[in-house]
């Protein structure tokens, strides 16, 4: 399973390359500034123990409250990388966050590339794990990852 942390242990959100995509923490939603100053313009929120967003009205805000776990509901998981994969078809800017953004934000990331490039998952996650730090849920990740092998 991907259970690992990358050599960039930063408390920071980082862009995964050539993609519109950001992968952060809900602290990143602190500076909503930064956000604007990056081109960002959609936020996607996974984390089921932080509040609801509160983001200037010109961004994009949707919010799937995830368990770092196995325990979710395969159609809010379904929902999420959905939602992740038409964002990013659409070329919004978009961060994706949970309350570390090691976790959950990741895996929904890749599952979302995967979707969107028909590239396998854990190529996916690959790449992710060359530019942010990954300490993804073992349960998390095979769910993650049983949604991806579906038809």
């Amino acid at each position: 399973m991907y259970f690992f942390a990358s050599r960039r242990q930063r408390d920071l959100m980082d862009q995964i390359p050539p993609h519109p995509l950001w992968i952060g923490s809900t602290g990143d939603l602190r500076d909503w500034r930064r956000l604007h100053d990056l081109g960002i313009t959609a936020v996607v929120q996974l984390a089921y123990e932080e509040p609801p967003l509160t983001l200037p009205h010109d961004l994009v805000a949707c919010r799937f409250p995830l368990l770092d776990g196995g325990d979710n509901e395969p159609a809010l998981l379904r929902a999420a990388v959905f939602t992740l994969t038409q964002l990013l078809e659409h070329g919004f800017a978009t961060l994706v966050c949970c309350q570390a953004g090691q976790s959950r934000s990741p895996a929904i990331a890749a599952a979302a590339l995967a979707r969107g490039t028909r590239e396998p998952f854990a190529v996916c996650l690959d790449k992710i794990a060359a530019y942010h730090a990954l300490n993804i849920h073992p349960a998390f990740c095979a769910q993650v990852q049983a949604l991806c092998l579906e038809a």
